[in-house]
């Protein structure tokens, strides 16, 4: 039997799936409420992009609101950890309950890029040298191995990029192959390399790894439960799995009753319900998102579910930007109804409304939540105030609410 859902039914099912249905805590956000939105997420997304909050604290402050940063620090690099550093959708870091589940893929190797696969094939030595640094001395940044270990030849400056010595692609082949993990980031956002056995709790370590089927398995059911509701195409985004073994865990978990076929009107593509998702009468939530969030980091996904268009323009030169360099979706009760280019101007003590726009159909007081948002994020990152440069169709209004809520429009 397949399910039938509306857009909006459909939506809302994502929102509860994501935890934004449930009320931001009264008192201050603990390891507990982070553990929890690990497990529900799975993932934290890594960017090293500072303009406003790194990308991977964002997650947590959007459904729990503001929090200490140790909370954060603490999951990510003290025992007993909550979290380790891999390769999950991208580079992010992965609840530790799916060590085993990422196992084959450090087994498999099939996706690992150009330097690292080089250097690995070319100077199996040199990789045999830094591991045994490591061992010996861990946890070590790059810089650090380099200053112990003696890699051939001289460094390729020629990329405009990451300009990586054999050292750091060694590091980072066997980082992906798991003989290496991080056992935290440093004041400089670097890597500290150190062996597993050091880092993943003894526990997670012991159990068996999993073959590539249990772990597709595992990973797209757990993609299933974090969407609520989706496509293949959706759940094989979300652990980035390989196509094949997705579509057999699908139907597997479709026999299994586990995932319910589904019809959204308006989409192309089958769905599949998870038969854990809540299906929320309403949402109430109030949020600004990062483009790396999960509720929106598919965007073609955002765009059936919300009606948003949204890409990051980063990258975009900035005469051609549409909207600005960091731009935030900004969730309010059950839609996204505007769009905000935010900048932490830390050394004026200012959030920087660089532009802000509403949504067709956004609600009459969107500008007034929204400006009480800022206010909220302003303080969590340590600032003083607001202020909303002239541009975008929200602009005037959200300063105007700034001006009455004691902000600087």
């Amino acid at each position: 039997m397949t399910e039938r859902l509306s857009p909006l039914q459909a939506r809302r099912v994502a929102l509860g799936a994501q935890g934004f249905t449930r009320s931001r805590p009264r008192g201050p956000v603990t390891g507990a409420h982070l553990r929890r939105t690990l497990r529900r997420l799975g993932f934290f997304q890594i960017d090293s992009v500072n303009v406003l909050q790194r990308a991977h604290l964002m997650p947590l402050y959007s459904r729990m609101g503001p929090y200490d940063l140790d909370v954060f620090h603490r999951a990510a690099g003290r025992a007993p950890r909550a979290m380790f550093e891999y390769w999950a959708h991208v580079a992010t870091f992965v609840d530790v309950e799916l060590w085993p589940a990422m196992q084959h893929r450090m087994a498999e190797c099939r996706e690992i890029w150009g330097g690292p696969r080089r250097v690995a094939e070319e100077h199996p030595d040199l990789v045999q040298a830094v591991l045994e640094v490591v061992e010996s001395a861990g946890p070590l940044s790059a810089r650090e191995v380099d200053a112990v270990v003696e890699a051939p030849g001289e460094r390729d400056r020629s990329h405009w990029g990451w300009n990586w010595s054999l050292t750091k692609q060694a590091l980072e082949y066997l980082f992906f192959v798991g003989a290496v993990t991080s056992a935290r980031r440093n004041a400089q956002f670097e890597r500290l390399y150190d062996v597993p056995e050091r880092v993943i709790p003894a526990a997670v370590l012991a159990r068996p790894a999993l073959s590539s089927a249990e772990a597709h398995r595992v990973l797209v059911e757990h993609a299933a439960r974090a969407h609520g509701v989706g496509t293949e195409p959706c759940l094989r985004d979300y652990f980035r799995t390989a196509p094949a073994p997705t579509q057999q865990a699908v139907a597997e978990l479709v026999e299994d009753g586990v995932l319910v076929p589904a019809q959204v009107t308006g989409w192309e593509r089958p769905a599949y319900l998870h038969r854990d998702a809540s299906r929320p009468r309403a949402v109430r939530a109030r949020a600004l998102l990062s483009p790396f969030d999960p509720l929106v980091f598919e965007r073609t996904r955002t765009e059936q579910l919300f009606g948003f268009r949204y890409r990051i323009e980063i990258y975009v030169p900035e005469a051609k930007r549409e909207y600005g360099y960091y731009v935030l979706p900004f969730l309010l009760g059950d839609a996204l109804v505007a769009r905000v280019d935010l900048k932490a101007d830390r050394p004026a003590g200012v959030l920087r409304v660089r532009g802000a726009w509403e949504e067709p159909g956004a609600p009459s007081h969107t500008a007034g939540e929204l400006a009480e948002e800022l206010g909220v994020m302003s303080a969590w990152l340590g600032l003083d105030d607001v202020v909303v440069e002239p541009r975008g169709t929200l602009a005037s209004e959200l300063g105007a609410a700034l001006r009455g809520s004691g902000g600087t429009p």
